[in-house]
């Protein structure tokens, strides 16, 4: 059935169908659709933001380290000098327990181990740049787990 419907301009009269229930539930649907993605995109970022200000359990604060630790992570900002010949080497991440990045991006720092003969278990293992690097993580199992070091 058409109705008779006057549009913006009395003198031309138009002929339009009612919508059809599956019409309206259609926009409906639409109108919906969009409330929620507006309400998605308002707060997502602040729950991304609230995640980040919640620490991942296996992140370890720099106050946290051993002291030994404390001191190599400011002489990896420095520069060295590094008491052990492989402090700075390339770290290979055979393990894959860390990040897939390309082959140079981690490097290996030794933290001394009171009363060990040798290096002991205790690295650190910064990826990027030597001087300034993007990410560090603390083992003090050699290489069985990682705690990513929060500044």
């Amino acid at each position: 059935m058409r109705r008779l419907l006057l549009a913006r301009f009395p003198h031309t009269p138009v002929c339009v169908e009612p919508p059809s229930a599956l019409a309206l539930a259609a926009a409906r649907t639409l109108v919906a659709a969009f409330w929620l993605c507006a309400f998605v995109l308002a707060v997502a970022p602040a729950a991304a933001l609230a995640r980040e200000r919640i620490a991942d359990p296996n992140d370890i604060a720099v106050a946290q380290l051993p002291a030994e630790a404390r001191d190599v992570l400011v002489r990896v900002r420095a520069g060295g000098p590094f008491p052990f010949e492989r402090d700075g080497a390339t770290f290979g991440n055979r393990e894959r327990l860390l990040p897939v990045r390309k082959r140079g991006f981690y490097h290996e720092y030794t933290v001394e181990t009171p009363r060990a003969r040798n290096r002991g278990a205790r690295r650190i293992i910064c990826g990027g740049p030597r001087r300034a690097p993007e990410v560090c993580y603390y083992t003090d199992d050699h290489y069985a787990s990682f705690r990513r070091i929060r500044e």
